[in-house]
Parts: structure tokens; sequence; C-alpha cells
């Protein structure tokens, strides 16, 4: 059984949600909440698997409550359901932490197989705002490409070895150079791609294919 929350500050669309979802066997309806800070709240109590939630509400708004909710608990799943479909809501909400972004004039079919897609660990969003990630993703792609474009010939040389493992002292050795400047290049490497530590630099030089 899929545990879910509804926040949202109408009450006509949390009862017209709540009276849909209730008809599907796998879905639980497990708490309702009329804001952001009354959700964190909620979710501490119920423990929902999925949290169904609106941008624009009073105290607290969604993009603020996924923040707070992702930091405490990262595997929790909120598929936030809204009318706004611009970027200066879709991008900040994707940010924040959500698996998911769905528009209210979902069909309620599509809606109950998204909320299960979140469950089983995808992501899901709507077809109007997939613009918006696509050009997100473009444009974080494009910025990594630029870091590794400020390295030397002699850094990334380092990266490469960094990313097999290497110690400091078996970097030197295969560089032949000594194990001084090897921390020097690191840390070069480190603030030249805005990362904090070897760990990170290795999986970057990985996921960006360098060899």
């Amino acid at each position: 059984m899929i545990k879910v929350i509804i926040v949202d500050d109408h009450q006509m669309v949390r009862r017209g949600l709540r009276f849909f979802l209730d008809t599907q066997s796998d879905i639980e309806i497990v708490g309702e909440a009329t804001n952001g800070e009354e959700a964190v709240k909620l979710v501490q109590t119920v423990k929902p698997d999925v949290v169904l939630m609106d941008i624009v509400m009073p105290v607290m708004g969604g993009i603020e409550a996924t923040k707070q909710l992702i930091k405490v608990n990262p595997e929790l799943k909120i598929l936030v359901l809204t009318s706004f479909s611009d970027q200066d809501y879709v991008i900040p909400a994707l940010k924040a932490g959500a698996s998911g972004y769905q528009l209210k004039d979902i069909d309620p079919e599509e809606l109950a197989e998204t909320i299960r897609a979140l469950h089983a660990g995808e992501s899901k969003v709507h077809s109007k705002v997939m613009k918006y990630v696509l050009t997100r993703i473009s444009h974080k792609e494009d910025e990594e490409e630029a870091k590794v474009k400020r390295l030397t010939k002699r850094e990334k040389e380092v990266l490469i070895e960094l990313a097999k493992g290497r110690s400091n002292k078996e970097l030197a050795d295969v560089l032949h150079i000594k194990e001084k400047t090897v921390k020097t290049h690191i840390s070069n490497i480190l603030s030249k791609l805005e990362l904090s530590d070897r760990t990170q630099a290795a999986l970057f030089a990985m996921r960006m294919g360098i060899n």
C-alpha cells in the first residue's frame, strides 16, 4: 500500500484528490495539510511514501516545504501538483528535491500512475514543463564542460589517475613528480571544478568520461 498525504490550501482540491485516490486499491490517503508548515509536521507523524505538494500556499509554500522535507528524509517522494507551469516554479521545485512535477489538469488515472512511478523510484514530469528540465540539464552539462576546460594538461592527468583510486604517493610515482606537487594539483583541480574532496573529483571524472 502506498501511503500518500495531500498538501493544498484549497479544500475542494483536497476533497477531489481524496475522492478519486480513495478508489485506488493500492493507494491510501493518510493525511491532509493546508500549507507547507503543516506538511512538515504531518510527515513526521504519519510517515507517508509520497507527498502531493501544491506550490503557492500561505504560511509556507511548497518549494520551501520540499527543501525541509528532503533535508530530513532524502528518500521521501514529493510530487508537485500545481497550476503553474513556468520555469520560475518548475526549476526551483526540482532543485528543492521534488521527484515529479505535474499540473492539476492531469488525468486522474495518470495521476495515480505517477504516484506509483514515484514510489517505484522513477521521476515524472508533465510534458508542458519538460522543456525547462531539458534546458536545465543542457545548461548543467555546458557548465561542467566549461569547468573541464579550465584544467591544465597536467591537472587532467592527475584527475585521470585520481579516478583510478591512486594515493598521492602513487600519483607522484606514475607522473614522475613530487608528492607536494601532486597535492598542489589536486587543490587546483578541486578549486576549478568547484568540488570539496578527491572522491567527488573522481566521480566527476568518471561521469564526464575524462580518460
